[in-house]
């Protein structure tokens, strides 16, 4: 069991909590980060004020050596205390900032598809999303993980069919032969459609977000 209370809190870590506030920008948090390097012992005394801000910027300076699947399952029980938007973006944060980056950390990632936590299983989605938005050859997983979409998004948790639609639609994106496929389950389910998104973002609708992104790429 890891032990995050901290009853007082290091003059390092005071300095660090007096630079960040309401208006604090995830690119003010890097620019903090960049200039403590790593820091684990720091990251958990920041994770330990159970803030939204210092969390994310935990999560920059976290030694990845240091990170283990006991080390996961802490944090994300400790995501689950704040509102759906914040650790949603905690765990996505945590993803592309330490999780991708190590081997070990990705074998983890890559075992969460059945995973008890919401979370875990959101970010298994998110990567193999992220392994097709990033211009890589798509994995030879495409139909078994096209099965499982079918199968199980609409009895996902909010947080976990997201990802999971994310993934179809790069998917219809990248592979031709799965195109029809994807946007005929984005039209069955009917996630998303209607729904406002802010200028110059696509909409999550399958069928739409296929077709826009698709065509910007020319696919």
């Amino acid at each position: 069991m890891i032990k995050w209370n901290v009853m007082k809190f290091s003059s390092k870590a005071e300095n660090i909590l007096g630079q960040i506030n309401t208006k604090t920008k995830l690119g003010d948090l890097r620019k903090i980060a960049k200039d403590i390097k790593k820091d684990h012992e720091l990251a958990v005394e920041l994770w330990s004020t159970e803030e939204f801000f210092p969390r994310l910027l935990a999560i920059l300076i976290m030694d990845n050596k240091q990170i283990s699947q006991d080390f996961i399952n802490e944090l994300d029980k400790d995501m689950q205390t704040h509102l759906l938007d914040e650790r949603t973006q905690l765990m996505d944060w945590f993803m592309a900032n330490q999780l991708t980056k190590d081997k070990k950390t990705i074998t983890l990632i890559e075992s969460w598809k059945n995973s008890k936590s919401a979370l875990q299983r959101r970010i298994f989605w998110y990567y193999q999303a992220r392994l097709r938005w990033m211009g890589q050859a798509p994995p030879s997983n495409t139909p078994e993980l096209l099965d499982k979409i079918e199968a199980d998004i609409i009895k996902e948790e909010p947080e976990v069919q997201w990802a999971m639609n994310f993934t179809a639609g790069w998917i219809g994106i990248h592979d031709k032969q799965y195109r029809k496929r994807c946007i005929a389950l984005g039209e069955k389910t009917g996630l998303y459609k209607g729904e406002m998104v802010s200028k110059g973002c696509t909409p999550d609708y399958l069928p739409e977000f296929i077709t826009i992104e698709s065509d910007k790429r020319n696919l």
